[in-house]
């Protein structure tokens, strides 16, 4: 068997982080839970990545790149109501097929909550600027309309919202989703 290379070995930390990072939060998970799902040393870790942090900028920054492309994958070459319902039905796919990715996202927004609290900025700017192209990308895939993407982001944070509380599509909670003027179904 080959050896990986660092560029593999990096990828490779950074889907372990992501999953350990889903399921623990920033604050919970361990640098060594990361170094053992990979199969490496927490020293390794360190040569790959400067610290903890920036292990959990390069998954969250992962999270919201694969969104991105599920995104733009989803709305090629359709337009208004028809690419916003497309990106609609690849995200709630995207969340049923991968929870780690949901996941990830609540645990960005608590540990941006909790870093701005602490007075870190530069963590929470990192997250924001990430966001901030999921929202362009949103914004241009719509036809550049503003009030339509950030109506479909909020019902997307609401649907991260019911699927992190666990309720399933069928639950009654969900009906706004089917009868609002712009449903994400």
């Amino acid at each position: 068997m080959a050896r990986m290379s660092a560029d593999e070995r990096r990828e490779s930390v950074i889907r372990a982080a992501v999953t350990e990072f889903a399921r623990g939060g920033y604050s919970a998970t361990s640098t060594e839970a990361i170094a053992k799902r990979v199969g490496v040393s927490q020293p390794y870790l360190f040569r790959l990545f400067p610290n903890k942090q920036a292990m959990f900028l390069a998954a969250a920054e992962r999270c919201l790149r694969e969104t991105r492309e599920v995104f733009a994958e989803a709305a090629d070459g359709l337009e208004g109501e028809e690419a916003l319902h497309a990106m609609a039905r690849a995200y709630q796919r995207l969340i049923a097929d991968d929870p780690d990715k949901l996941l990830m996202q609540m645990q960005m927004y608590a540990a941006v909550a909790a870093a701005e609290a602490a007075g870190d900025h530069a963590f929470g700017e990192s997250v924001r600027s990430g966001w901030l192209e999921l929202f362009d990308s949103v914004h241009l895939a719509l036809g550049a309309d503003a009030d339509e993407a950030t109506t479909f982001l909020a019902y997307g944070m609401l649907a991260n919202t019911l699927t992190s509380l666990g309720f399933p599509a069928g639950h009654r909670i969900w009906s706004g989703f089917y009868t609002s003027a712009r449903p994400i179904t």
